[in-house]
């Protein structure tokens, strides 16, 4: 039987096709990421009335959790997609080899380095908030694999880059349908060889539990797959977000979860994980608001 729509989930699909992807390819390589961007803030005037169940989300975040005021929410609106165009077109010109073109700075906190040395795996959690993907190479310089689980027809359009470039992409992917637990064998092993798993946190899904917690003042729903894994396995938990802060410059946020490890009250133990990444999460997007990207019906 279908799950009735009016429930607050992501539908599985981002906008953006591979086909938008490659043509964002051809533009830079061919005239630049300053033509890209340009191209972008016509473009992107589109979305917003032909958008409309992600205009309306973005509305709803503007005026009711932000409280701006109609003006203000315009604006915003105009922002938030822009700011998602640059994220695509940034994470392209990094998979097309124009990475050099970026400048980064990194806020890893002393306990961070220590896990991120560590011979053992870690499960970094992240959101769709600014441009995880641009940090990608960063954990290179940690000689260890970073294993990204994502869903597969979302992969497929990075996928496609890749290929067509005959480029070498900087993480692996653990695809999986929706549900986080369709690879879970494969996410231990990972995490069990020393490798990194990354995965985000802030997206609900028809075939996902869900735990209802305070998110930026309103009750909002969360997927509970990611914070059942961090208490299952007992590897140490960092929050890691990306936010653009200038023209071709980003800022990488890191935090380790205070409560990770080994707890023999479980469920108890997945609540709390996700109690802190809510916290950490409300931090940074009061930080860009601008740059959180989740268009459905977030908030009950």
């Amino acid at each position: 039987m279908k799950k009735e729509s009016s429930r607050n989930e992501w539908s599985g699909k981002s906008r953006g096709g591979a086909l938008g992807y490659l043509s964002f390819v051809y533009i830079i390589k061919t005239f630049g990421l300053t033509a890209a961007y340009a191209l972008l803030s016509i473009v992107v005037i589109y979305f917003i009335p032909f958008a409309p169940k992600a205009t309306s989300s973005v509305w709803y975040f503007s005026r009711k959790i932000l409280g701006n005021s109609r003006f203000d929410s315009l604006i915003f609106l105009y922002k938030n997609y822009f700011s998602l165009g640059v994220t695509l077109i940034d994470k392209t010109a990094v998979a097309a080899g124009k990475a050099d073109e970026f400048s980064f700075e990194f806020n890893e906190p002393e306990e961070v380095k220590k896990i991120l040395n560590d011979k053992s795996g870690a499960i970094i959690i992240g959101a769709h908030f600014g441009n995880w993907e641009v940090g990608a190479p960063f954990f290179d310089k940690y000689g260890k694999e970073m294993r990204v689980v994502m869903v597969d027809a979302e992969y497929q359009k990075i996928k496609m880059i890749l290929e067509r470039e005959k480029r070498v992409d900087t993480f692996k992917v653990i695809p999986i349908s929706e549900d986080i637990f369709s690879n879970i064998f494969e996410i231990r092993d990972a995490l069990a060889d020393g490798a990194y798993v990354a995965i985000q946190g802030d997206r609900l899904t028809s075939s996902t539990k869900n735990e209802t917690v305070k998110f930026m003042g309103e009750d909002a729903q969360f997927p509970l797959g990611p914070f059942i894994m961090a208490a299952r396995f007992g590897f140490p938990v960092v929050f890691y977000y990306a936010v653009r802060t200038g023209f071709k410059h980003y800022s990488f946020h890191f935090s380790l979860c205070p409560v990770s490890g080994v707890s023999s009250q479980k469920r108890v133990f997945e609540k709390q994980i996700l109690e802190e990444y809510v916290k950490s999460l409300e931090k940074v997007v009061k930080i860009a608001p601008e740059q959180w990207y989740n268009y459905y019906k977030f908030w009950i």
